[in-house]
């Protein structure tokens, strides 16, 4: 299987590549320098020529507060380009793997929502991230919905919260929003073995089992860092205005595949990963 993964240089597309590659199987990761996503004739080209099985699309306007103000800009890279992509998987029988995010809903439930619930998001990075997943839907590919993404590369909570141990006696972190930490190597494993799969083309949940506050999330890493978990204080959303609405629940459920491990299981796996990045930030 050739494989293409759009948005390399950030957190997932890293991750990505690290597990095709050890499949052993030609693999091709682009950035934005060499494959402009947004132009539609570059897209057609460079898929027709380079003729890839498997396209994971991780490229994505991921500035959810910008996104209010530049909603054209974020629907070029999260509506416009994924229909891009779509058709130029048709035309050389490529599966594409789109990733979405839990923000195509609105929050307000108490329930994990289902892949099959009705979206219906309430900020412009929800908007642009739902009309990309119409697009792939609409050729028959695969969108897979994740959400509180953290990993060893480029800016995460995870890394952030790490940093901030450091530099700050107490923290106050948001505990009224539940959702499930992902790191993104489980995600990419997850994404790999989708396209190699039998499943059929739709929506799936790509998160991990189990779930927490911004603030659970926070007191897990002081402990793994040793520290004192009461140092980080537990606040209200309303404590951290934001130009975006943050849904309450970021919960997803999954009914068509399984979840990913449990998401503190997963973080003391990372925990090796993430202690390195810590060092080499310190350095």
């Amino acid at each position: 299987m050739r494989w293409l993964i759009t948005g390399a240089g950030g957190m997932l597309a890293a991750d990505v590549l690290d597990r095709t590659a050890l499949t052993g199987q030609p693999v091709l990761a682009l950035g934005r320098g060499e494959l402009d996503v947004r132009d539609r004739r570059a897209v057609h080209d460079f898929v027709s020529a380079y003729r890839p099985r498997a396209v994971v699309n991780c490229a994505a306007w991921t500035a959810v507060d910008d996104a209010e103000a530049h909603e054209a800009d974020a629907l070029a890279i999260n509506g416009d380009a994924v229909r891009w992509l779509a058709e130029a998987c048709d035309r050389v029988g490529a599966r594409l793997v789109h990733v979405s995010t839990d923000y195509v809903f609105d929050g307000m439930g108490v329930e994990p929502y289902r892949e099959d619930d009705l979206p219906a998001p309430v900020n412009a990075y929800g908007r642009t991230k739902l009309a990309g997943e119409q697009a792939a839907l609409e050729h028959g590919h695969y969108v897979v919905r994740s959400a509180w993404l953290y990993g060893a590369h480029g800016a995460n909570f995870a890394r952030t919260m790490i940093r901030l141990a450091a530099e700050r006696d107490t923290l106050d972190v948001v505990d009224d929003q539940l959702g499930q930490p992902t790191w993104s190597a489980d995600l990419a494993d997850y994404l790999v073995r989708l396209a190699q799969s039998d499943l059929p083309p739709g929506v799936y949940h790509g998160t991990s089992a189990g779930e927490t506050t911004w603030c659970g999330f926070a007191r897990e890493i002081f402990r793994l860092l040793g520290e004192d978990p009461d140092r980080v204080r537990a606040v209200q959303t309303s404590a951290f205005p934001r130009l975006a609405k943050r849904p309450a629940n970021s919960l997803l459920a999954h009914t068509r595949w399984e979840p990913i491990r449990h998401w503190q299981a997963a973080l003391h796996a990372a925990w090796p990963l993430l202690a390195r990045s810590r060092q080499c930030s310190v350095a």
